[in-house]
């Protein structure tokens, strides 16, 4: 490498930032500058206020303003695009994990094609393509699993080899590639120009754009019945009066957040690329090259080249609340050791780099999540408050798609896609810590760029939260997964192995301890701890009409039963998937996922009526053990005087018994499709319960289970999970949970008009269980199903199943034509699945694979 000293255009290199610091400083590639409008008398009232000009706060600016919403006025602090947007490195890349992710980034290339036409102003964006490359046989697997993503995506893609590559990119060397893929749809785009033009289209609409206004506070009402609103900003220019709020401050917005109780979970990093003189053979249609095994990326700039990336361990800026003001077009300090790493690979992949001399080193900070997903949607602590931050170095990519989701998101009160993955509300106070952030997020960067193993867990900062069981299990062998921050078993090693989760496309070494957990579900009994689960209890004279309008399930059951049911939007798609006790006439306790703790009680706070009704989270006030297997019943008769036999305890019944010297909530369900108990007890007697659970069961062959064979044994029974089989983006037909919803009544439920008019239209799509004929092929979840040979939906979920002796999942099946798809039509095809390349048959399935008819659950 020659010449990294030499700033010839961009003057001497930049130092640390210090706060009080007001040098503009650098504009880096395609900054140009814009009209000013700071001078402008500030409105003293508007319906919508945006905080952030960014490309993120322009967007939603400009998408509001199309769907008709024209009351809008975007305060920036400094100068528009000026915070971290303008150093950008521009990709755009459509294909993302799953379907609203690609979806949002399809619309932002198809909006970025257009704007110019509509504004006169460039955005830079130009489909070139992209090439991503594999070093290894590991990930040419990821690579093969991708195309296939894109195949049911309907997205161009293909897989090429190496010598293809080189064509496509000549300077490339590609001895060592085992080989690549190719996405002519992606390009890149000037992310300041891109952010003009933006702003331009939502001034032409109507907007108000004030740049030099640094919003101090936030203005917020008394709290009602579902909690205090916003009402105003306070900026420094003086007071504003709004309906609506929008937090996009980039890596400012977890302090805006904090101004009004609104946890926003987002850490800054220091984020590095070079921009190199020109080098013979880079034109402006050279593809995007990716080398994620090189942890970095390639795109042409000016002649030369922008190399950058995400190098593994990466380097945490300033906690949130101590960002400088101002902070504008700014830089920090150079680092080349620790870009070295990226530095020495991309010369391994481009050996011109190594004579070709170095415009500058750019570092700026950019802000990222605890885990790596952008942050949208509406604050579940403030009515009126929305956030859309953290897009983790994809912001240029998902600015269009993400601003236009929010829009449709604040004027319909639903973006109308799933965002799960994506929504605020998937975090909860304890995220904001910024000292977890700053440990989290050194190896979240490194994340775009790792392979992404199924199964993958996060390994900073951690342990987090932990069940009263923890040290126990930990004992016992556990592997611990986290969900919602808690530590929780996925799998128990054997005595004499270590306990350690290994990762792998195919069978992974800690298979057959948990088929071993399987088997003894099946055969004997199995304790899991279950604590993660999120509970509620809703009280009040109108609990019951509240949570019958939210459940779709009939829960005016008699005290002492349990209800399965869903709750939907008013789309009559999936909002929550839970279970409902009654424990008294004006007393239910709510089971749900562990991860849906915040959607779910934000979603319940909003519908609740204005008295006689409320909520709250008991979560970590209870501990909760599954008791399941055909000896389950034996062992919990070892330890307490109720009658549990299916006469006096049926399916479904919940009651409190004597347990050891505890007294605990037994209830009569199952996730494993075995005879089984859920304990519920006070998180003090939660030791106790579970060292009695384990004496009492040591000559019944009980055993420790964890998460993995949960999965495994819920998907042979084909029992659905909230954020894979149900979500926003299905509904109970499609599901097929028409049972779990009262349509045979005449009471109604929010979303049961559209449940109605889905059930009479028919669905387009279907659920479906399939198992691989081949015991060896291991599916994940992700992979690519095949009707006749033709892309036909991805597995939602799968994993091995003991019982069946081969992998397992769930499915969607739609019709190539989009028709209704009918039982006939699903019996009638013929089913492979693509697992990473190798087209595997199927049997496909609308019953469940094992135990069809339920009669263990029964016994």
């Amino acid at each position: 490498m020659a010449g990294k000293d030499r700033m010839t255009e961009d003057g001497p290199p930049m130092t640390e930032l210090s706060p009080g610091d007001t040098n503009p400083g650098d504009r880096g590639p395609g900054w140009a500058g814009r009209g000013r409008s700071g001078s402008a008398p500030l409105p003293s009232r508007a319906h919508v206020v945006i905080i952030g000009g960014g490309v993120i706060g322009t967007s939603v600016a400009y998408h509001l303003t199309l769907r008709g919403v024209t009351d809008v006025l975007l305060l920036e602090q400094g100068q528009l695009s000026c915070g971290t947007t303008w150093h950008a490195a521009g990709l755009v890349g459509q294909l993302r994990a799953s379907e609203s992710g690609t979806r949002l980034v399809q619309y932002s290339t198809q909006l970025y094609d257009g704007l110019e036409a509509e504004t006169g102003l460039a955005t830079g964006f130009r489909r070139c393509g992209g090439v991503t490359v594999a070093r290894t046989d590991d990930r040419m697997m990821a690579l093969r699993r991708t195309a296939a993503t894109a195949e049911a995506f309907g997205l161009e893609c293909e897989l090429i080899s190496p010598r293809r590559a080189a064509e496509m990119y000549p300077i490339m060397d590609v001895s060592d590639l085992a080989g690549a893929i190719w996405l002519p749809g992606d390009g890149r785009a000037n992310p300041t120009d891109l952010t003009a033009a933006l702003a331009r289209g939502a001034r032409m609409r109507g907007a108000t754009i004030r740049e030099r206004t640094r919003v101090t506070g936030i203005a917020v009402s008394d709290a009602s019945h579902t909690g205090p609103a916003v009402t105003g900003v306070r900026t420094d220019r003086g007071d504003v009066e709004a309906e609506i709020v929008i937090n996009c401050a980039g890596q400012w917005a977890k302090q805006i957040g904090s101004m009004c109780g609104v946890t926003v979970p987002l850490h800054s990093a220091e984020h590095f690329y070079v921009v190199t003189d020109q080098i013979s053979g880079v034109h402006r249609d050279l593809p995007v090259l990716r080398d994620p095994d090189g942890y970095t990326y390639i795109k042409e700039e000016v002649g030369g080249l922008l190399v950058g990336g995400f190098e593994p361990d990466a380097k945490p800026w300033v906690a949130p609340d101590e960002l400088p003001y101002p902070f504008e077009f700014r830089l920090l300090g150079e680092d080349w050791d620790h870009f070295a790493i990226l530095m020495n690979s991309a010369i391994e992949r481009i050996p011109v780099l190594a004579g070709t001399g170095m415009k500058k080193l750019y570092n700026g900070p950019e802000s990222f999540t605890p885990d790596n997903q952008f942050i949208l949607g509406a604050a579940p602590e403030l009515q009126n408050f929305y956030v859309a931050a953290g897009f983790n170095s994809v912001g240029i990519a998902s600015a269009g798609g993400a601003g236009k989701a929010l829009a449709d998101w604040i004027v319909d009160g639903d973006p109308g896609i799933d965002l799960t993955v994506t929504d605020i509300r998937r975090f909860a106070g304890f995220n904001g810590n910024n000292r977890w952030l700053r440990d989290r997020v050194g190896e979240v960067l490194g994340l775009h760029y790792a392979l992404p193993w199924p199964n993958r867990e996060l390994v900073t900062a951690r342990p987090f939260r932990r069940s009263p069981a923890y040290h126990l299990l930990r004992a016992a062998g556990a592997c611990f997964g986290a969900k919602m921050g808690w530590e929780r078993a996925n799998v128990f090693a054997p005595a004499g192995e270590r306990p350690v989760i290994t990762y792998s496309w195919g069978r992974p070494d800690w298979l057959p301890w948990s088929a071993a957990e399987q088997r003894a579900t099946r055969e004997a009994v199995a304790v899991f701890d279950q604590t993660s689960f999120s509970k509620y209890l809703v009280t009040g004279p109108e609990a019951v009409p509240a949570l019958q309008w939210l459940c779709t399930a009939d829960i005016d059951v008699p005290p002492g039963r349990t209800v399965y049911t869903g709750m939907l939007n008013a789309r009559g798609r999936y909002e929550a998937d839970v279970t409902v006790t009654r424990l008294a006439p004006e007393e239910f306790l709510i089971f749900s996922s562990a991860a849906s703790t915040e959607r779910d009680l934000d979603h319940i706070r909003r519908r609740l009526p204005a008295a006689g009704a409320t909520v709250v989270d008991v979560t970590s006030a209870y501990a909760v053990y599954g008791v399941m297997g055909p000896r389950s019943r034996e062992l919990l008769a070892r330890l307490s005087r109720a009658d549990l036999s299916g006469e006096a305890f049926g399916f479904g019944q919940s009651k409190q018994i004597d347990l050891g010297y505890a007294t605990v909530r037994a209830t009569r369900l199952t996730y494993v499709g075995e005879l089984g108990w859920e304990l519920c007890c006070p998180t003090e007697f939660a030791v106790g319960v579970y060292e009695d659970l384990m004496a009492a069961g040591a000559d019944l062959g009980v055993v420790n289970a964890g998460y993995y064979a949960i999965e495994s044994l819920r998907l042979e029974k084909g029992y659905r999970a909230f954020g894979r089989e149900l979500t926003p983006d299905y509904d109970p037909v499609q599901a097929g949970l028409l049972f779990a919803c009262k349509l045979k009544t005449d009471l109604g439920f929010l979303g049961r008009d559209a449940v109605e008019k889905a059930r009479a239209g028919g669905p387009r799509q279907r659920l479906v269980s399939v198992v691989l004929n081949d015991p060896d092929a291991m599916m994940w979840g992700g992979e690519l199903l095949l009707r006749d040979g033709v892309a036909a939906g991805l597995m939602t979920s799968a994993a091995w199943g003991a019982a069946l002796g081969a992998s397992v999942g769930m499915a969607y099946v739609r019709s190539s034509g989009g028709d209704v798809v009918t039982p006939d039509y699903v019996r009638s095809g013929s089913y492979q699945v693509n697992v990473g390349g190798q087209v595997c048959d199927a049997k496909v399935s609308l019953r469940p694979p094992f135990d069809p008819d339920g009669e263990r659950v029964r016994r």
